[in-house]
């Protein structure tokens, strides 16, 4: 039985919820517990995107980033070169239609909002929202 543990991260306190994923054979999103935060807040990720980020991936911690500035591919391009720079980094994709980040972190690296914010200003950017998925 394999569990994914959801971790919302924000300036409030951690929330917390369990999906048992024994009976999800296609990692089909829909009606997939991501879609909605135990806060009642929507994930704001495309499903099929989320899936295909996930494709090869496991033991990550994945933050979604929701990033305000993002106008163009050279935003998108040069946001993607920071975090790449980083180790901890095994994965990630900007979507530029809908001003999100996924990164997948390895399981050692805690993440920081401070710190991701900083690496989006780096770029010119702006961080609005980071949400974190334990897989």
């Amino acid at each position: 039985m394999k569990k994914i543990l959801l971790t919302l991260l924000l300036a409030s306190p951690l929330a917390w919820a369990e999906q048992d994923h024994a009976n999800m054979h296609d990692h089909s999103h829909e009606g997939h517990l991501h879609d909605t935060m135990v806060d009642g807040k929507n994930l704001d990720v495309s499903a099929e995107r989320f899936d295909t980020f996930m494709e090869g991936l496991a033991d990550v911690n994945v933050a979604i980033v929701s990033v305000k500035g993002m106008v163009c591919d050279f935003c998108a391009r040069g946001i993607e070169k920071t975090f790449t720079r980083d180790k901890s980094v095994q994965k990630i994709d900007v979507d530029l239609d809908n001003g999100k980040v996924m990164i997948a972190y390895s399981k050692t690296k805690e993440i920081n909002f401070k710190e991701i914010e900083k690496q989006i200003l780096s770029n010119g950017q702006n961080m609005s929202d980071l949400q974190v998925l334990e897989i």
